[in-house]
């Protein structure tokens, strides 16, 4: 039986290299993949864009339900995948919460994964 070997030399082996500079590591792609993860639901997209676009940049819990036509228990399930993932803030307002869009979570993410 013949037997091929190939051997990396020059530029051959300049490219096989292991990339380690600049990479996540495993908890940093944890958190990045949650956040895609929750923007990968539709509804999500949506709820992040109500509020992002709210005059005050904030919306009560109540005011979410109607316009993607959800129960409010269904858009609390949406809006605690997004405030898990770091994309809004929740302030608890007597019996009601308000969302804000967090400022970095979104372009954290993305910086992180962005070419250099």
């Amino acid at each position: 039986m013949n037997t091929l070997t190939i051997e990396a030399t020059g530029a051959d082996a300049a490219c096989c290299g292991t990339v380690s500079d600049g990479t996540v590591d495993a908890a940093q792609a944890e958190q990045i993949a949650r956040v895609f993860k929750a923007l990968g639901d539709p509804t999500r997209v949506r709820l992040l864009s109500l509020i992002s676009a709210a005059p005050d940049g904030e919306l009560c819990i109540c005011d979410l339900t109607e316009p993607v036509g959800l129960s409010q228990p269904t858009v609390s399930h949406h809006m605690k995948q997004l405030a898990e993932a770091g994309l809004v803030t929740r302030e608890q307002r007597g019996k009601w919460a308000f969302y804000r869009v967090a400022p970095r979570g979104l372009a954290d993410a993305a910086a992180t994964l962005a070419p250099r």
